[in-house]
């Protein structure tokens, strides 16, 4: 078929919603479809769009369902969408509506559709391959958080966490991310000259990241939004235990029996999680053991069967 696939973001970005738009491309071009990768529909005919994102993709999404009201249309939502715009924004709710089937990236997104868009639902978790594990570094517990510098992420809760570690704690925390306004700049370098244990690297190539991953003792995901973080799924690729907030996005990725949640915005309770991982070898384990069966959902070859098998309930009556 001749697909469409619309994500908001272009390659530029390299956040998550790009990286998802060409993991995607690429899975659907092995099973032999034709694809076209945009930020907005450019009106050429397709046989199937595949929209990231209600809201952003809102003119896209009506544009095509306007000419091709018989076409197949998918739409897959992103933490935003799910945890704020459906709520909130018009063209949002319009999108799942003008959606023949909705993607969400983890078991607990249906939980926040009605019915009758729960039916036509499918949960297709995000995945990574295989990260080979590096040398730890020597007398140092490193701790990773990743990600642009958003509101949505919390950025910051890990570095105020920092400041109820025991005195004898080697734990140190690096930020990996750009900073989306000057104030979040400004508020990193503020927060690394206060807190000596948390340091901000600022933007640094995606191969990178997955280096610093391998060799990092854990990830944090502080985040109060979230529609499925492929930050998880490389975590657990590279066998990163991960400490997360407790939110419906999070415990969709790593199941709610995890042992790694701290509430939302309490930095007091993740510093805790933080140096019992330090201390704790029955802990640490124990996180890791849980994220190592999670880590089954989320390999490539997994993503790729699920998103194809929602291509194809439409190859027979496409165009």
């Amino acid at each position: 078929m001749r697909i469409v696939l619309i994500t908001p973001y272009g390659r530029k970005h390299r956040n998550g919603n790009w990286h998802t738009a060409a993991r995607w491309a690429r899975f659907l071009r092995e099973a032999g479809h034709t694809v076209r990768v945009q930020v907005e529909w450019d009106g050429r005919p397709a046989d199937l769009m595949l929209a990231l994102h209600a809201r952003r993709s809102f003119a896209s999404i009506r544009a095509f369902a306007g000419r091709f009201p018989a076409r197949p249309l998918i739409v897959a939502l992103t933490g935003t969408d799910l945890y704020r715009d459906i709520r909130e924004d018009a063209d949002a709710r319009q999108s799942l509506e003008l959606a023949h089937r909705l993607i969400v990236l983890q078991e607990r997104g249906p939980d926040e559709l009605a019915a009758h868009l729960a039916a036509r639902t499918r949960v297709i978790y995000q995945s990574a391959p295989d990260i080979a594990r590096r040398p730890a570094p020597a007398n140092t517990f490193e701790v990773l958080v990743i990600g642009h510098l958003r509101t949505e992420k919390d950025p910051f809760r890990a570095a105020l966490a920092t400041a109820y570690l025991p005195e004898h704690s080697h734990i140190q925390v690096t930020h990996l991310g750009n900073a989306l306004s000057e104030d979040m700049a400004e508020t990193a370098e503020l927060t690394q000259n206060r807190l000596p244990r948390w340091h901000w690297a600022g933007e640094v190539p995606h191969a990178t990241v997955l280096k610093r991953l391998a060799r990092a003792h854990l990830m944090v995901i502080s985040s109060v939004m979230e529609g499925g973080a492929n930050v998880i799924c490389e975590a657990l690729a590279a066998e990163t235990p991960v400490l997360a907030s407790r939110m419906p996005g999070n415990i969709g990725m790593l199941g709610e029996a995890y042992p790694g949640y701290f509430p939302v915005g309490d930095e007091r309770q993740l510093a805790s999680l933080m140096s019992q991982a330090e201390t704790d070898p029955d802990f640490y384990t124990a996180l890791l053991s849980l994220a190592r069966s999670r880590r089954a959902l989320m390999r490539p070859e997994q993503e790729a069967s699920r998103l194809r098998q929602v291509v194809a309930e439409f190859e027979q009556t496409a165009g």
